[in-house]
């Protein structure tokens, strides 16, 4: 996500149910990089314009999600990011 909505993001997933780990909270990692995209005809672009490759300061998020409250955190995700169609993915964890 655009650096600029990093934190109010955190906050959202938080709020959701997303963070938890043990007695911890709000426990997430993130780094910085450059995102890039090319929104195609018809996209409306957070950042920048449609038919033009676009690169941003960006902010990639790690956190634990419970399994009952996935739908809620990506729903509270999708919400809080400016983007149209925010990048995610979700891996199971397994306890060994």
């Amino acid at each position: 996500m655009p650096l600029t909505h990093l934190h109010a993001t955190r906050d959202a997933v938080f709020a959701a149910g997303a963070g938890w780990i043990g007695d911890y909270a709000r426990c997430s990692f993130w780094t910085v990089g450059t995102g890039s995209f090319f929104g195609i005809d018809g996209t409306s672009p957070a950042v920048g314009e449609a038919g033009r490759e676009e690169r941003i300061a960006e902010a990639r998020v790690e956190t634990v999600v419970p399994a009952d409250r996935v739908e809620a955190v990506v729903r509270a995700l999708r919400r809080a990011h400016p983007y149209e169609e925010p990048a995610y993915d979700l891996y199971p964890l397994l306890e060994g």
